[in-house]
């Protein structure tokens, strides 16, 4: 029996009854979700399911039509520090002057008005984030000049730098290649466990991150499953959330699902746009 009075028990982020419309579409209903500090839960669905609106409901950026959000037992709002963003890898513009350290330094006080943290206290926490993701060797160059996975290390420790209690990753792993993968889950895992954060992670290949997943949140037609990846994960339970039969196959410690049916819409689940998590940045989130 777990005791009511252990905080390790208290859920970091709580959904009770979140429903999300847009006009006569329902993205998800009545979607009833705890996650706990330590624990990382994959978000799964075809386009348009609405992955990513989730997370920007719990962002604060988008409102919900029905439900509750509660982060560390308040309603969320836009530009929370206890939330860290690791958005999709984007290259960043040729002409953008912008050096490593800068990036990482826009988490620390991007949002603040006013005097910025001291400069040696700032460079400091700076070099330190930079170097738990392996990223100090290239702390001074343009991030233009980086390369994809480079540049999601920096965001890495980016979305780090306030010290957050939840993190989320929105698709972080698109246009990466395998190893830049899971150099991601790696590094992911390794915040997870130092920093014992509760992290929702969406993706649409599982499998970079099967090995530090804990559950899944698996969103079909307005439907969801949550359960640990052996229990959501199957041929029955996808086929009953789609209506159609889905076959998924275990081989050589991959998951393969095939037959899925493609939901794909316009902007209703789009990934979180460059503005999106820099306005999260400057209103007191690490992006």
């Amino acid at each position: 029996m777990t005791d009511g009075n252990d905080p390790a028990a208290t859920p970091l982020l709580t959904l009770r009854g979140a429903t999300k419309r847009f006009g006569d579409r329902v993205l998800w209903q009545d979607v009833d979700l705890d996650v706990r500090r330590g624990e990382v839960i994959a978000v799964l669905g075809a386009n348009g399911s609405g992955k990513s609106t989730l997370l920007r409901a719990i962002l604060g950026l988008e409102p919900l039509s029905a439900g509750s959000i509660r982060l560390l037992g308040r309603g969320v709002g836009r530009g929370s520090r206890r939330i860290g963003l690791v958005p999709q890898q984007r290259l960043a513009d040729d002409g953008l002057p912008l050096r490593g350290r800068d990036l990482v330094r826009l988490g620390l006080d991007g949002d603040r008005w006013g005097l910025p943290l001291p400069r040696r206290a700032a460079r400091e926490r700076v070099d330190e984030l930079l170097a738990a993701v392996g990223a100090s060797r290239y702390a001074d160059a343009p991030v233009s000049r980086l390369s994809g996975g480079e540049q999601q290390r920096l965001r890495i420790a980016q979305a780090l730098a306030a010290d957050p209690d939840l993190l989320l990753c929105d698709e972080p792993l698109l246009s990466l290649d395998l190893p830049h993968q899971r150099m991601v889950a790696r590094l992911v895992d390794d915040a997870r466990t130092r920093l014992d954060l509760g992290v929702l992670f969406v993706t649409h290949d599982v499998n970079p991150i099967l090995d530090i997943v804990d559950r899944v949140l698996y969103i079909a037609g307005s439907r969801f499953r949550i359960g640990t990846p052996d229990e959501v994960l199957r041929s029955d339970v996808l086929s009953d959330l789609y209506g159609v039969q889905v076959d998924v196959l275990r081989l050589h410690g991959r998951v393969l699902v095939a037959g899925v049916p493609d939901h794909q819409h316009h902007d209703d689940d789009a990934v979180l746009a460059p503005r999106a998590a820099d306005d999260h940045a400057q209103t007191g989130g690490a992006r």
